[in-house]
């Protein structure tokens, strides 16, 4: 650890603070000329000294970082660098944070030849500062944050206040374990301590360190903690866990614990609540939400960095991450292929190991772009250094990559038979770790899961079975066994099913395979000599050539995924970074793998470093504010061990790689002998090594080191891949000659085993290139923490935490934020953002006058910031305060424009509706004018109609009562007259009775006796019926008289009828007399212009043919129906034009045009005149007409008029026809006269 010089405590007992200095000068800036510039605040003489608000802090939060207590000094000052000092950088505008921020180290770290901030680093140098000029330092006084609060409770002030309150305490246990308890009395350096459990232990002070208070159990943020230290940490961390509360601030840094189980922290109800801002706990949901929220408001890129051991989560949280940055831009349908990429990308680089069921075998960094709306409009995906020794070896217990797995036991039946499939326990690659299988795994299941990702990514069915087919390849070649020839060792491919399957899937021939796996060309000279393997070598080739598949493979579909997920055109250049990579790892037995992945997470811890110490506590240095430098464990050391040239381990492993015999123990030597002096390393036997992590010390073993790290595939199989039919295998070997040509320079043939650059310097530099692409962005930082080493829900090991936090740095992140100054602005982002909100005018002041009359007037006290050069520093929450009066403001503007801008809309609006109600005014009585005499157009016709209608039913009525009236009468009548008729035939009869008797009586008396008798046989009539029917005949006659009168009426109500109609008849006389005018007109029109055109007759005429000068009668037909007395004449002759007609018509075209005029008008008039007649009678035939016509009569009639006007005009029609036919024959004989006439003079 690193400290930085230590100030003296009587300074401050003299020294004015910076904000006094700072306004000493704006009094002497004001007495002098308003042209000269504002002078710079003086520099600190002591850049340690706190302010004198900080002498109230508890002293010594510096934490202990070893089981025993020690001073801070203790094996530091040999380290102690010189302090320098970095001037700020120019260029290039500090953009004003709140998201992530934290303390660096103040001292300048020589970041060497192959750092990879060496660039960024040189852009941004400038010139030193003036010199102070006081350049002598104070005498060296330990710096009150040097002591230990571990060691001991603290001053007296604090050992009373704990003692006599009785205060919990944290015992330190001979097992080195932390237990809670409370004093019940102390004497000396010893105090009676009673644990929670009631046990009593007296322990020396040195052991017991300061618990927080109950009510600050289980917060939020570490740095809430009133003690931070090792034990209330670990316990605030515990507490939290143990009601699934796995996320936890530690000041910029997010701690997530491991639950091992499904937590009820996500889904779509977290996302909203955490969009909406309605919930502030900490979660990655929130860590996202600020680096979104941060780069739409700055224009900056995020990069949110997950790091932690292997089986901490990390893979987990990149997929939350990437859930919530998908809820947040989704909307264009490319979320969902950015989120199933994880899938695709697990299968195949993922696998079990002994810690972790599904740990990341490679890393990746997912670029999430974003557009200027907000909305996600692609994504890239990078890569780095992928386990391929994994596809053919592994330890035992450990799995192969999932894919695999997934494939021989989820494939459909039809896949299966096409690539010869067999069960996982059938496939030397995969059986030879005895590990076969994942607990509550299902690999069917999930290789349906990978076949519906790959169709949402866009991976078309095609390229899935050639991605499928080369992972079959690689099975069965591990299963090609050869046998011994000779005694040297030499082999033979054994013919086997793996063979021919190997050799089909990818598309070579069996025999090529065989040679190329068994032999291998030499080339001496012009001479090719064949060499043959030994069994080592051969499988040493064989299993090159599976990585090389396989590692081609990932790589070809790390590329087919980012052409799908291909940034569009709305692209803005803001993006959000995830990375995932693997965390640290140190087994049993650490081989190359564990080598790369360790000091890419030194590399990583370092850019941690970087951020939350050493750049802030540079910058606090560099703009002279006052600071004491907090120490931190720092990693250079490793990292100079792996980078530094030549002395490097990186380098050294390249350098012995170059020797075509050099071993891995020859390596192991030169290790020993060049990096004995580096307090890193250290050399062990049997070809291993040490070396000194940020994480702790790891044991690596060299065996395969070289092997490895050379990577070998040999022309012979790259020539094999080539010759394949297969496309894939094919691409694969160009792609290895085009790195091979690109890196040596070589040709083809001589392309031997380095065909391309080494793993580690490969790796190397893919390493910088990433950290390039992070620092030119604004991190945030998520350390997963791995809370047991058995994987199991609700275990807490204390000791396995406690390593993770001291490893990652997260105490002194926590200790760092509540010292410094997390928000910092420069001078001119203060004055543009917070001086509006000053009340006097200050157009005329500059920012920093402006910066500080503005913190004066808001009464932010002098301890809670600092004025630096170019920026002030503000503690945590300061600016919140001034935040909420800018947004009171802010409404207050809003809502005087928002009143404005409303009065002016409403002006205009009231403008645009007295216009519209205006012009809809004009046009609403137009329209009401046009519709009222359309209404009483149709009043009229229907005052017409009814009136007919009326009538008709009038007369129909009356017809039906007439003829009732007569059939009554009838029937009376003929009663009357029977009865009349009887009678008189009664009294005839009784008259020759009476005369018969008379003449018999005469005649015989006899005779009249006998009559006498039979008349008395006769009955006499009744007079009562004789009474009864006279009654009758005069009720009769009475309603006969009544009758008589009713059709008196009736008659007269017909003769006034007979009157209407005759009216109506004179009426449609007249109407047909003005029709037969018309036609008269017109036949008269069609006479005349038929003369005139037989006009052009005249000359043959006056040649001697008279016959056609005699008038040609027209005669016209009379169309008159309706009248019954009136006809025109059959015949008619044609008046002959009078003298002004001719004089009118005196060219044959006018006549002609005449005549065709006349037929249009005449045929326009009578089509209107046909319509309107065949109307009225469908309207009488509807009822809507109350006339006394028959409309069947009236159609007939029409139709005839209609059938005779056409017969006659299509006459005239014909006739017109051929008169204009004979005009055009008279002008073309004309014409030829004239030319006749012309030719013969």
């Amino acid at each position: 650890m690193m400290l930085s010089a230590a100030p003296n405590p009587v300074a401050h007992l003299v020294a004015r603070s910076s904000l006094e200095v700072m306004l000493d000068t704006l009094r002497q800036r004001d007495e002098q000329p308003k042209d000269l510039p504002p002078a710079l605040p003086a520099r600190p003489t002591s850049r340690g000294r706190l302010p004198s608000s900080r002498r109230s802090l508890p002293i010594g939060l510096k934490l202990d970082m070893s089981s025993s207590p020690k001073m801070f000094l203790v094996e530091s000052t040999k380290k102690e660098e010189s302090i320098g000092e970095q001037s700020p950088k120019k260029g290039k505008e500090v953009v004003f944070r709140s998201g992530i921020f934290g303390n660096k180290r103040i001292c300048k770290v020589d970041e060497g030849e192959e750092s990879p901030y060496a660039k960024k680093m040189e852009t941004e140098k400038c010139e030193e500062r003036v010199e102070e000029e006081n350049s002598e330092e104070p005498p060296a006084v330990p710096s009150p944050l040097e002591v230990p609060i571990e060691g001991k409770l603290g001053s007296a002030d604090t050992i009373d206040s704990v003692l006599k309150k009785k205060l919990r305490v944290w015992c330190r246990l001979p097992d080195a374990k932390w237990e809670l308890g409370k004093i019940q009395s102390f004497s000396g350096d010893e105090a009676l301590i009673s644990l929670s459990d009631g046990k009593v232990l007296t322990v020396c002070l040195d052991n017991l360190l300061p618990a927080n208070p109950n009510i600050l159990d289980g917060v939020d943020d570490l740095i809430q903690l009133s003690y931070l230290n090792e034990p209330s940490v670990l316990h605030n961390l515990q507490f939290r866990y143990s009601r699934d509360l796995v996320y936890t601030r530690a000041g910029p840094v997010l701690v997530a614990i491991n639950p091992f189980k499904e937590v009820a922290l996500y889904g779509k109800d977290f996302i909203t609540a955490y969009r909406k801002n309605l919930m502030d706990s900490p979660h990655v949901y929130a860590v996202a939400d600020t680096a979104f929220n941060e780069m739409m408001k700055d224009g900056v890129n995020q990069s949110i960095i997950i790091s932690g051991e292997s089986g901490a989560g990390k893979t987990e949280t990149a997929k939350i991450a990437m859930q919530y940055l998908a809820a947040l831009g989704g909307g264009s349908g490319i979320e969902y292929e950015v989120l199933q990429t994880s899938l695709v990308l697990e299968s195949f680089g993922n696998a079990k190991t002994s810690r972790n069921d599904n740990s990341s075998r490679f890393g990746k960094l997912t670029e999430i772009h974003f557009c200027a709306t907000g909305k996600i409009c692609g994504a890239k995906i990078r890569t780095f250094l992928l386990e391929k020794s994994r596809v053919v070896q592994r330890a035992s217990g450990e799995r192969s990559y999932h894919v695999f797995y997934q494939l021989c036991a989820g494939a459909p039946l039809f896949l299966k038979e096409k690539l010869n499939l067999k069960a996982a326990s059938k496939y030397e690659y995969l059986k030879q770790s005895d590990c076969l299988t994942i607990d509550a795994v299902d690999d069917a299941k999930r290789f349906h899961m990978l076949m519906e990702a790959l169709e949402i990514v866009q991976i078309s069915k095609e390229d899935q079975m050639k991605a499928f087919s080369m992972l079959a390849a690689i099975l069965w070649l591990g299963n090609i066994t050869f046998s011994v020839i000779d005694n040297e060792s030499h082999v033979e491919v054994v013919s086997s099913e793996g063979l021919a399957n190997a050799a089909k899937l990818l598309g070579c021939e069996v025999p090529d395979l065989m040679v190329a796996l068994s032999t291998r060309n030499i080339r001496a000279g012009n001479d090719n000599i064949v060499q043959k393997l030994t069994l080592t070598q051969a499988i040493d080739g064989r299993d090159a050539l599976a990585k090389s598949i396989y590692s081609n493979l990932f790589d070809w579909l790390v590329e087919q995924i980012n052409k799908s997920l291909e940034v569009g055109k709305n692209h803005t250049g803001n993006s959000i970074c995830i990375l995932d990579i693997y965390g640290f790892e140190s087994f049993h037995k650490n081989g190359f793998e564990q080598f790369c992945i360790n000091y890419a997470n030194e590399r990583l811890q370092q850019h941690f470093n970087r951020h939350l110490f050493k750049l802030e506590q540079e910058e606090y240095t560099g703009d002279g504010i006052d600071w004491t430098n907090v120490d931190f464990v720092d990693n250079n050391d490793c990292l100079n061990l792996f980078e530094k040239k030549p002395l490097g381990l990186l380098s050294l492993l390249d350098e012995e790689s170059t020797f075509p015999k050099a071993t891995d123990l020859t390596f192991a030597k030169k290790l020993k002998q060049h990096l004995s002096g580096n307090p890193c390393f250290k050399g062990e036997s049997n070809g291993a090594f040490r070396v000194s992590h940020y994480a702790g010390e790891v044991i690596y073993n060299t065996s395969g080191f070289l092997e490895k790290n050379r990577d070998p595939l040999h022309l012979d199989s790259i020539q094999l891949l080539f010759s394949c039919s297969s496309e894939l295998p094919k691409l694969f070997a160009s792609r290895i000659l085009d790195q091979s040509q690109k890196k040596s320079g070589s040709s083809r043939q001589r392309t031997a085993d380095l065909q391309k650059q080494s793993v580690g310097t490969n790796f190397k530099a893919q390493l910088f290139k990433l950290m390039q692409r992070l620092e030119d962005t604004t991190p945030y930082f998520i350390r997963c923490i791995k809370p047991n080493s058995k994987q199991h829900p609700g275990m807490y090991e204390y000791d396995l935490v406690l390593q993770q936090l001291r490893c990652c740095g997260v105490l002194e992140v926590v200790r760092i934020s509540r010292a410094g100054y997390p928000t910092r602005m420069t001078h001119q982002q203060f004055a543009e953002r917070y001086g509006f909100l000053l009340l006097e005018n200050v157009a005329s002041q500059d920012p920093l006058s402006i910066s500080i009359a503005t913190l004066q007037q808001f009464n932010v006290p002098p301890e809670m910031y600092q004025v630096g050069y170019t920026k002030l520093f503000f503690r945590t929450g300061q600016v919140a305060a001034l935040e909420d009066a800018r947004n009171r403001a802010f409404q207050g503007i809003i809502w005087a424009q928002k009143s404005f801008r409303r009065l002016q809309a409403h002006r205009y609006y009231l403008g645009l509706k007295i216009g519209a109600t205006t012009l809809q005014s004009f046009v609403r009585g137009e329209k009401a004018r046009l519709k009222f005499y359309l209404l009483l157009k149709r009043w009229r016709a229907a005052i017409l109609i009814q009136k007919h209608v009326r009538r008709w039913i009038m007369k129909t009525k009356f017809d039906d009562q007439q003829k009732d009236v007569i059939l009554l009468q009838s029937v009376i009548r003929g009663y009357l007259a029977r009865k009349q008729y009887t009678v008189v035939q009664n009294c005839e009869v009784s008259k020759l009775n009476h005369v018969q008797l008379t003449t018999v009586a005469d005649k015989n008396p006899e005779r009249i006796k006998v009559l006498h008798e039979k008349s008395k046989e006769h009955p006499q009539v009744d007079p009562s019926i004789l009474a009864e029917l006279q009654r009758r005949v005069l009720r009769a006659e009475a309603a006969l008289r009544e009758k008589e009168e009713e059709n008196s009426i009736l008659k007269q109500q017909l003769q006034q009828y007979e009157q209407r109609w005759s009216g109506y008849e004179a009426k449609m006389q007249s109407m047909e007399e003005m029709w037969q005018k018309q036609l008269t007109s017109l036949q008269l029109s069609l006479a005349v212009a038929k003369k005139s055109l037989a006009s052009d007759n005249l000359p043959t005429q006056q040649h001697g043919k008279t016959d056609d000068a005699s008038p040609i009668n027209h005669y016209y037909e009379s169309e008159d129906t309706m009248s019954v007395d009136f006809r025109t004449p059959e015949s008619t002759p044609m008046k002959e034009p009078n003298s002004s007609e001719r004089g009118v018509m005196r060219t044959p075209d006018d006549g002609a045009h005449s005549a065709v005029s006349y037929l249009v008008k005449e045929f326009e008039h009578r089509k209107q005149v046909f319509e309107d007649d065949a109307g009225f009678l469908v309207a009488v035939k509807s009822g809507q007409v109350g006339l006394d016509i028959s409309p069947d009569e009236e159609l007939r009639k029409l139709k005839a008029r209609f059938a005779a006007w056409k017969k006659e005009y299509k006459g005239r029609l014909r006739e017109t026809k051929a008169a204009l036919h004979k005009l055009n024959s008279h002008e073309e004989k004309t014409r030829k006269r004239w030319w006749g006439k012309r030719s013969t003079k």
